[in-house]
């Protein structure tokens, strides 16, 4: 199977293609607020080095979110597309899981595995997954909370589930806010700097593996083919005009 991997859920736009789960190409460049200009010309690049047309991909998989909501809502939109046109397959996978997909094959079975994305102002979007042989279950969703809230949620579900595999932090909330990290869970393991950022290549292997599971139920978290945005807080645009609307009230 051939799959065509997006990411456009961050400053950086990233195209890969894989068969199966063999990276063949990929490909990745900023994008600050220009992901409408950067995408096609990357899906059609990586396209040409691998001698491939848009109908020999399979399946295509593209990050729902959370993160960028501009990005976010191009790389939908486009994935759907070629839906549409292409009668081609496609899967949405959020960017917590890739980014927990991105160690999670290091890690042994029963190991928490925290994804931390910051959102700004001490706030962050984050899901809790934990590894099994069949791949990752998701423990708390994908949410945004603030900082203080997010640890205190991660240490009581700790706590009160009795868990005792290690937990591993990854994402750039993880590196923003390691300090407050240490301090209210001093026993979390820290990934690889490197490994904090996106990449397209371990999202088309989160989405090859749910197309492959049998399942067909479309959930918040990973979707087929009628895929939407994730978005978990309000567009930055829409919450000062909503404050603005409340100081007119008054």
């Amino acid at each position: 199977m051939k799959i065509l991997s997006i990411d456009t859920s961050s400053n950086v736009c990233g195209v890969s293609i894989l068969e199966d789960t063999k990276l063949i190409c990929k490909l990745d460049a900023i994008a600050i607020n220009s992901h409408s200009e950067t995408l096609m010309p990357m899906i059609n690049d990586a396209l040409n080095k691998t001698n491939l047309s848009i109908d020999d991909i399979n399946l295509i998989v593209c990050d729902i979110g959370p993160g960028s909501f501009t990005g976010i809502r191009i790389g939908t939109a486009t994935v759907k597309a070629f839906r549409d046109s292409k009668n081609i397959d496609i899967v949405g996978i959020t960017s917590l899981e890739c980014l927990s997909r991105q160690i999670s094959d290091e890690l042994p079975n029963s190991s928490l595995i925290c994804s931390m994305i910051d959102c700004k102002n001490d706030n962050c979007y984050f899901a809790l997954y934990q590894k099994t042989d069949d791949g990752l279950d998701v423990l708390i969703s994908p949410q945004a909370e603030s900082v203080k809230t997010t640890l205190s949620i991660l240490d009581t579900y700790i706590e009160d589930s009795n868990e005792t595999g290690n937990i591993y932090f990854i994402g750039d909330g993880t590196i923003n806010y390691k300090s407050d990290i240490e301090k209210a869970i001093p026993y979390g393991y820290f990934s690889n700097p490197k490994q904090n950022l996106l990449n397209s290549y371990y999202l088309g292997i989160s989405g090859f593996d749910f197309y492959n599971s049998g399942i067909e139920a479309t959930t918040s978290d990973r979707q087929l083919n009628n895929i939407l945005p994730l978005y978990l807080k309000k567009p930055q645009a829409q919450r000062q005009l909503e404050e603005k609307e409340k100081e007119l009230k008054f």
